[in-house]
């Protein structure tokens, strides 16, 4: 057991010198000796077989790979398999001879085995990460799934002689489950011999500036204090101080240590703020003693497969085998053309999409090779447009040499990839991999007849590309991810919808993002109920995607499956009353009737009146509310009394007698005011986390446009710092000096300078998303009261880029229903005729619409060789008022999108 001194006790110890101690320490905690605890089936091989751990391993290898055989001989006999069996046969010998060589077969095992719990409990498991993926007996033991012949992926990447420490193996498992094979773990090598690894959080220099502005009551707006305001220097003095420093401790989010014995031998144990146990030192330490460590990853895109999966098995019949899919997909491709990418993993950002627009990606190969690009170095150096230009034919694909076509075809010529590189290195220089890593290239080169010149050449282009090269073997293994995510999408749209809708559902922003995707796909998304609603969002085939209860705040699991089981047993919910007498009020309390009620979940249990519809919520809703009260207390008296096998007033009695419950007499919904529309959003927004039937902003919605006002959408993929004229089609879009936006003002803080003026940061939303926006102190003294939680404002200012995030410096808020008038310096109208009866038409609506802004016409004549443009303002009695009504009048006569406030 460790044991630390108490504070008293190290005040009065004596000083020693580091370099004195450590040898002796290394020594005794044995810095550098690899502890792999012993694999649990090597025990069961030896007392079954008495086979050796190596023999064991090797013969766990190649069953797996005569698993993988007929595959593979498939794949022969159709001419598609790039390779021959016997070069599988000897890179799996080679492989397993290096594995025993290097004492590592238990570690493979102990990988193999927890891999394999997790496949047989049906919990999914990624197709690889990282350099595992370049190794075969890591296909043979379905610890990956990615044929690393098949892709060229190198061995000797993830393991060689020359790696002194533990292989690598990073495992993604399904989000939700990832604990069950942590558990599987941890019984099985004991509690006490497994823990969860520490990490700890730095003052990194933005957190840093951050924290001591907030010490300091100064707001984190450094452009915005003045260059000689002395309290910036003593805020940037104190941060730099502390840049680096630790600023907490928690868990690791994958990190899992190993022992063979109890950690606490090798390691001191920290129990954290929830009880956690975890080690106290972080990774690095624990892979310097030499501890096993593993990384169980949480991915939720393998949850969402799953999902999918399930969905497409509960309505269809059919179970998809998401591994044996088509990677020629036409469909699925067509989604990456077209940068349809929302929900798809690793190519859903702006940025990706605007690269897949350009490059018509129609192979997996492209996928990866686009994956492995998307990178901050290969997009400054121009290697992202070479690639497209090679691969869409506007630049010829040369090779320096012969020898690099078959290694740089794949990518165009561009190397793109680390082993790219060490390919290279083998084929010219005649090294081995491992060599390749630290050889002289040009005498290895000069040896195999290449030229000094065209060698220096071809060395300067892999040390160039050596810097932004990336794993091909992670890059192939996401692809894959990638394209299975796309393929569902494609061809499962409403189930593909309804698993990421479940997953996202605590994401406001995504999920609104998400919704609005399904809707201009044509994915019809059905409301809340609560008669046909589950636990999740899911397919009602015919129909569309159903609302997950799950989503709706303030209802717990509990409550929902209470709910699920009422409707299995007695049949569908009739009535508010009825449903609180059968549903189990431990679990559900009067909120989470008020919750449904809001969201809209009892809106189809009204009857309407015959040959009518049913009442609108607005009028519904309110009535449905009222009667929660009535309602929870009635449910709750029938419980009692039933507990207490008392005869039940309502319910129970009458359905005993015979009657069927549609034919008990309802009792009757309280009279309740209507709401308004905005209260009726608000509700919506309150339970839902977005806005269903509505959004406040909609009706000023053609205004905002005309005005040319953004929405956070486009915001986010906006580009500060060019104009639109300069903007080249396929490029990050620009935006202008000025950007606007229109939206609801949610969460706000009110903060104060050091000079003490106020000022406020806030979220503007809209039907898209939402978007921070910092107001300083000569905005905010002009918006006055606007910057308060639901105010429709408009905002004019300047757009700042964040790495994805974006945030806009107000100039202007205003209220707005006011915007347009305030802002709008003239009224421009595009017309495609100069037909006489349209302006007298126009006339008269200007005639209602009498101001002092002038307007102005753009006339396209026929030809479009030119347009003319003639100005309305000639005479001062053809002026208007600009507002959302003249804008809708307009555009009735000349069509939608023709007239601009500008």
């Amino acid at each position: 057991m460790h044991r630390h001194s108490q504070g008293a006790e190290r005040s009065q110890a004596p000083p020693v010198r580091g370099d004195a101690v450590l040898p002796e320490n290394r020594r005794r905690d044995g810095f550098g000796v690899q502890r792999v605890p012993r694999c649990a089936r090597e025990h069961a091989a030896n007392r079954r077989t008495g086979m050796a751990l190596d023999q064991y391993f090797e013969q766990v290898v190649r069953e797996g790979f005569e698993r993988r055989l007929p595959r593979l001989k498939q794949l022969a006999a159709m001419g598609t398999l790039g390779h021959t069996i016997d070069e599988y046969e000897r890179r799996l010998s080679y492989e397993i001879d290096m594995i025993k060589k290097m004492q590592y077969p238990g570690y493979f095992l102990i990988v193999w085995d927890f891999i394999r719990f997790a496949r047989e409990q049906g919990i999914p498991v990624g197709p690889g990460r990282g350099s595992s993926a370049g190794s075969l007996v890591a296909y043979c033991l379905r610890i990956t799934d990615v044929d690393p012949i098949e892709f060229d992926l190198i061995f000797e990447r993830f393991l060689n002689p020359e790696r002194v420490s533990l292989p690598d193996i990073d495992i993604d498992f399904c989000e939700r489950r990832r604990g069950e094979v942590i558990d599987y773990v941890t019984r099985k090598y004991g509690r006490e011999n497994v823990a969860q690894i520490i990490t700890f959080g730095t003052m990194k220099a933005k957190a840093v500036v951050r924290d001591v502005g907030r010490v300091l009551e100064m707001p984190f707006v450094l452009k915005a204090l003045e260059q000689n305001d002395p309290k910036v220097k003593e805020l940037l003095g104190v941060a730099r101080r502390l840049e680096g420093m630790t600023r907490h401790a928690s868990v690791h989010a994958a990190g899992v240590v190993i022992a063979p014995n109890a950690i606490t031998e090798y390691a001191p144990l920290y129990k954290g703020a929830r009880d956690e146990i975890t080690t106290q030192w972080s990774m690095k330490e624990i892979e310097r003693i030499g501890l096993l460590k593993m990384d169980f990853l949480g991915l939720s895109t393998l949850t969402l497969i799953f999902d999918a999966i399930e969905e497409i098995a509960r309505t269809t019949g059919v179970r998809l085998e998401i591994d044996a899919i088509p990677l020629d997909d036409v469909k699925a491709y067509q989604l990456f053309q077209e940068g349809q990418t929302y929900g798809i993993f690793q190519f859903e950002s702006s940025g990706m999409r605007d690269i897949l627009r350009k490059a018509k990606p129609q192979r997996l190969d492209d996928l990866i090779a686009l994956n492995a690009l998307y990178r901050p170095g290969p997009l400054r150096s121009g290697m992202v447009d070479d690639f497209i230009a090679r691969k869409q034919g506007r630049t010829e694909v040369k090779y320096e040499l012969p020898q690099l076509e078959a290694i740089l075809r794949d990518t165009y010529g561009v190397i793109a990839y680390q082993e790219q590189v060490l390919w290279i290195a083998r084929e010219l220089a005649g090294f081995t991999l491992v060599q390749a890593q630290r050889a002289k290239f040009l005498e290895g080169a000069k040896k195999r007849g290449i030229s000094e010149r065209k060698a220096g050449s071809i060395f300067d282009l892999m040390e160039h590309f050596a810097g932004y090269g990336f794993p091909k073997a992670h890059s192939t293994a996401y692809a894959l991810l990638a394209y299975q995510t796309a393929y569902l999408k494609a061809n499962y749209p409403w189930h593909f919808a309804a698993a990421l809708l479940t997953i996202e559902a605590a994401n406001t922003d995504k999920l609104a993002l998400y919704l609005r995707e399904c809707r201009e796909r044509g994915i019809p998304i059905l409301p809340p109920d609560i008669n046909e609603s589950q636990m999740r969002f899911t397919v009602e085939p015919d129909r569309g995607v159903r609302f997950g209860l799950a989503a709706v705040k303030n209802v717990g699991e509990g409550a929902i499956a209470s709910l699920i089981e009422v409707r299995n047993s007695r049949g569908r919910i009739a009535s508010l009353h009825r449903l609180c007498e059968d549903l189990d009020l431990r679990l559900a309390n009067k909120r989470v009737f008020e919750s449904l009620v809001k969201a809209g979940a009892f809106d189809s249990l009204v009857p309407g009146v015959p040959g009518k519809d049913l009442p609108p919520p607005a009028a519904l809703r309110p009535r449905l509310l009222a009667a929660v009260e009535v309602a929870f207390e009635h449910g709750a008296r029938c419980q009692r009394d039933r507990e207490e096998g008392q005869a039940q007033l309502f319910g129970d009695a009458e359905i005993d007698d015979g009657r069927r419950e549609d034919q008990v007499t309802p009792i009757p919904l309280p009279e309740a005011a209507p709401w308004m529309e905005s209260e009726q959003l608000a509700f919506e927004k309150e339970t839902l986390g977005l806005y269903w039937t509505g959004h406040p902003v909609d009706r000023y919605a053609a205004g905002l446009k005309a005005f040319g006002a953004q929405s956070t959408l486009e915001l986010s993929e906006l580009q500060p710092g060019k104009s639109r004229d300069a903007w080249t089609p396929g490029g990050p879009k620009p935006i202008d000096p000025d950007t606007s936006i229109g939206g609801i003002v949610s969460v706000c803080r009110q903060l104060k300078t050091r000079k003490g003026e106020r000022m406020a940061v806030f979220t503007l939303e809209d039907a898209e998303g939402s978007v921070e926006i910092i107001a300083f102190p000569e905005a905010y003294r002009k918006a006055g009261p606007l910057i308060e939680p639901g105010t429709l404002v408009l905002v004019r200012g300047k757009l700042e880029r964040d790495d994805d995030a974006v945030r806009i410096l107000a100039s202007d808020v205003l209220p707005i229903d006011r915007a347009a008038e305030q802002l709008t310096r003239e009224v421009a109208i595009r017309l495609k005729t100069a037909d006489r009866t349209v302006f007298e038409t126009l006339g008269q609506i200007f005639a209602r619409h009498r101001g002092d802004r002038p307007v102005s016409f753009e006339i396209e004549l026929p030809s479009e060789a030119r347009r003319l443009r003639a100005r309305a303002d000639l005479s001062a009695s053809i002026r208007v008022q600009p507002s959302s009504s003249l804008v809708a009048e307009v555009e009735q006569v000349v069509g939608a999108g023709a007239v601009s406030l500008r």
